[in-house]
This record gives structure tokens, sequence and C-alpha cells, in this order.
């Protein structure tokens, strides 16, 4: 056995180890080999374990606080802002902004019916991001996923509905970035509304590029074995569907 005191001509990951360590003042080890023509010597130190079962335990139990906080703050908004967008749909407003933008919706969300109500949470959820209001705009987006699911003939696939409306839901389309407004201000910038300009233009390029990846994407062959829209029109029909269908 070998016996290393701890101090300060050490190397720091030695320290690191013997902090781990039963013993805090010394490094145990078991020598392997003498050398006798130039006084060396070859040990190997005693096994240490950097992380404790007390630090996982105390990990796990802080992380599920974690996940129970943002559970039930997610619960408080969900139910504000849908209970919102049943107020709005009640009041027709959600149909009048539907038939405004029918055009659009059309042509990006053809396999959905233009009077669907998932194409009424589309809308509401693309307009909460364009305006800046995250929490607002994430209710909307799983009650979009939900209604689109909905028209899934594949359960556990995704349509090319859901990926369009997930390129454009994630490409961060926004007019007003008041998340980053207001982070910018809180970190005392003199001019925390500059990036706006930015912003939008950035975030109209991303948007335009996931919308022509995700229709060139469900153009190509190799994808339309797994579309559930045409293995829909496949089973409905009663045989095998080509490609030029």
């Amino acid at each position: 056995m070998i016996y290393v005191p701890v101090g300060h001509e050490i190397p720091d990951i030695w320290k690191s180890i013997a902090a781990q360590g039963q013993t805090q003042e010394r490094l145990n080890g078991t020598i392997l080999e003498l050398r006798e023509e130039d006084g060396g010597v070859s040990f190997v130190l005693d096994p240490v374990r950097f992380v404790k079962l007390r630090a996982v335990t105390k990990a796990a139990l802080d992380y599920a606080g974690t996940a129970v906080t943002i559970a039930l703050g997610l619960i408080g908004i969900m139910a504000l802002w849908l209970g919102v967008m049943k107020v709005a749909e009640e009041a027709g407003a959600v149909k009048v902004l539907t038939k405004l933008l029918m055009p659009l919706t059309k042509r990006l969300f053809p396999e959905v019916p233009p009077d669907h109500p998932a194409v009424g949470a589309m809308i509401m959820n693309i307009s909460a991001n364009m305006l800046g209001l995250s929490n607002a705009a994430t209710p909307f987006g799983l009650k979009a996923m939900e209604e689109l699911n909905k028209l899934n003939p594949k359960a556990g696939t995704a349509t090319n509905a859901m990926c369009t409306f997930l390129a454009i839901n994630t490409s961060g389309l926004v007019l007003i970035p008041a998340t980053a407004i207001a982070v910018r201000a809180a970190a005392g910038s003199a001019n925390p509304g500059i990036i706006i300009g930015t912003s939008i233009f950035g975030a109209g390029c991303a948007t335009i590029a996931g919308i022509l990846a995700a229709k060139l994407l469900q153009r190509m062959p190799p994808f339309h074995k797994d579309d559930p829209d045409l293995a829909g029109k496949e089973e409905s029909r009663g045989w095998p569907l080509s490609l030029r269908d």
C-alpha cells in the first residue's frame, strides 16, 4: 500500500479523487512496481465513485418537483387559452378568421377540410406565435395536433398536414418577438425593440424554407410508403396505390 498526503503540490484531479474518497486527507493506492534505477514507483489509486447515490436521489427528487411545477403551470395556461378559444368559437371569431385565411390554408393543408376544427386551432396557434404569445400558442398547437390526428387514417404516423404545420410552428414566425424583447430589456438594453426587423426577416426565411422542405419531401417517392393519406386511399379502394395517384 502507498499513502499520498493531499497537499498543494499534487495534481488537481488527485484532489478531486481525494474529495470523493473516504479519507479526504490522503490518497490510498496499491503499488504495482518499484524501479530502483530511477527511484520511480507505479501505483493504482483506490476506486472512487464521483456520483454518489445521495446525489442521484436528490437530483431525481428535484427534477420530479420541476416536472410537477411545469405540468401544473401548463394546465393553468391551457385552461385559460382553450377557454378563450372556445369563447372565440362561440362568438364566431374563429369562423370569420378561418374564412378570411381559407385560400392560404387550402394551399398549405389541402388534406384538411376547410371547415374542420383543426384549421381554426392552427390559425389561432400561428396567430399567437406571430404576436409572440408563446404561452397561448402551446395549447392551441396541442389542440391543432389533436384535431389533425382525428383525420389520420394511420395512427402513429404523422400526416402531411401535421408535418407542414410542425414546420410552420417551429420556424418561429413572429411579428412581435415579445419574449426576446423582454429579455433584452431585463438585461439593460438601450433599445430592446431593435431586433424586430431582423427577427421578422429571419423567421420569414425560416418559415418559407420549412414549408418548401415539407412540400418537396412529401412528393418524393421514398416517403410515399409511410404517407398515411395514401394508405387511407389504398385501403378505401382495396387495391395497391401507384405513385402516380
